[in-house]
């Protein structure tokens, strides 16, 4: 699984800054202005051909108890428990502060690989400015420059050196590969249970009793899976209730590894926020997505349509994912949840002969051209497949930035169709050729 690098420290030190270069995006908000990231932002960033997931935390505010800077220290410390690694970034200019002091005692106690990242020496001698951070009592100290881009290379790089890639899972060991997510209290860990036939996962009434993502390998309908369970296997009394419970970035992460995503969700509830961003990036990650709507045992029909009505209009933008309806606690439609993750399987791994795409794009074009753009229409020639999980195709021809964005739903369509494809986002690309008369 990808490694989790969380960035931490008190407000205005430049987190958010490092995150957008690392992640080369402007996701986390940026200003000279303390504790303007209340939230935890999460990104992909790679260095060298490592790639890992960066958190963005608010302020951290250990010594306030109320309010909204302690919210923000919670999700800190959120954070910091559940990654593999964390950079404490401190500011060089300005030096080592009574908060620094206290927030470098709290890492100590959580007992993460920390790394301080002294922030803002563009310009000064390296030795003197992180000189004063040794006071710290925390080794692995680097001078870098968010905004300037200094050093950054060398930090990331010692820290993912220090993981143990050789002992990571491959594809090929776990089979059928499916992460199991949602909000805390859906019925995770009692699905997980109901699929493995056995109460492998620890289950009581009380949203978040688990933290840790777990693999479990199993062959059910004479088939290889692995199941990822993002609740984990916990005790009651290891349960910290003064932090928040349900972990989205454990979600990401077996996201990351997985082939399916099965997102349970209440019937008896309405769709939250924490549900779109495990949609959200599943979809960025190009995965395969089964929509799992438990406790439907105990409805009646009316309600059972309105809900089925709700859902499809609420995750309209999931029309291409499959959605089955379940109760995980009287083993209701698990059968026809397998079958929905082995579509989603075979549909994400899909050959797609060469022409058989470029006979199904020309029918299409011939049924509706694409429209013109001033003075060209986009010519598409030919298609081939670019790649698997989620499918890619190719499609070459002249004007094709022209292309308009409804154009390549209706082409999406007409692929889907043929090829029968469920439950995976379908990628199109397109690739021009250029035109030696053309000036």
């Amino acid at each position: 699984m990808k490694k989790i690098i969380a960035l931490v420290g008190r407000p205005n030190v430049g987190k958010s800054t490092l995150f957008n270069r690392l992640t080369k995006s402007r996701d986390a908000l940026v200003a000279d202005m303390p504790g303007l990231t209340r939230d935890r932002h999460y990104g992909n960033a790679k260095i060298g051909k490592k790639s890992y997931i960066v958190v963005d935390t608010g302020g951290f505010e250990p010594l306030i108890d109320d309010g909204v800077m302690h919210q923000m220290a919670l999700q800190a410390e959120q954070a910091i428990i559940e990654a593999d690694a964390v950079v404490f970034l401190v500011d060089g200019k300005n030096g080592i502060t009574p908060q620094d002091k206290v927030i470098a005692n709290k890492l100590r106690l959580l007992n993460k690989p920390t790394y301080v990242a002294v922030n803002k020496v563009e310009g000064v001698d390296k030795v003197t400015a992180i000189s004063d951070f040794y006071e710290l009592g925390l080794s692995n100290l680097y001078p870098i420059s968010s905004s300037h881009g200094e050093g950054i290379f060398r930090l990331f790089e010692d820290i993912l050196a220090n993981f143990d890639e050789s002992a990571e899972t491959t594809p090929e060991d776990l089979g059928v590969t499916f992460a199991v997510v949602g909000r805390p209290n859906v019925g995770k860990s009692t699905l997980v249970n109901a699929i493995l036939g056995e109460d492998r996962v620890v289950v009581f009434d009380e949203a978040g009793t688990t933290r840790d993502s777990i693999f479990i390998n199993f062959e059910k309908y004479e088939k290889k899976y692995t199941i990822i369970d993002t609740a984990g296997i916990r005790r009651k009394g290891r349960v910290t209730d003064k932090i928040e419970k349900f972990s989205i970035l454990k979600a990401i992460q077996a996201i990351e590894t997985a082939n399916v995503v099965v997102l349970v969700l209440d019937a008896h509830l309405d769709i939250a926020d924490q549900d779109a961003t495990i949609v959200g990036y599943a979809i960025e990650a190009g995965k395969s997505i089964v929509v799992a709507i438990n406790k439907w045992d105990n409805l009646n029909v009316e309600q059972r349509e309105k809900i089925k009505y709700d859902m499809k209009r609420r995750l309209h933008f999931l029309d291409f994912a499959q959605f089955n309806y379940i109760s995980a606690l009287k083993k209701q439609g698990i059968p026809e949840l397998f079958r929905s993750i082995n579509e989603c399987y075979d549909s994400a791994f899909i050959k797609m002969p060469t022409p058989k795409l470029t006979r199904i794009l020309m029918e299409a074009v011939n049924r509706q051209p694409p429209a013109y753009k001033g003075n060209f229409r986009p010519k598409l020639r030919y298609a081939h497949q670019g790649g698997s999980n989620p499918p890619v195709i190719i499609v070459h021809g002249n004007s094709v930035e022209a292309v308009a964005l409804a154009y390549t739903k209706y082409l999406e369509r007409s692929f889907r169709k043929v090829f029968h494809l469920v439950g995976t986002p379908l990628r199109i690309e397109y690739r021009g050729s250029s035109n030696p008369y053309q000036k």
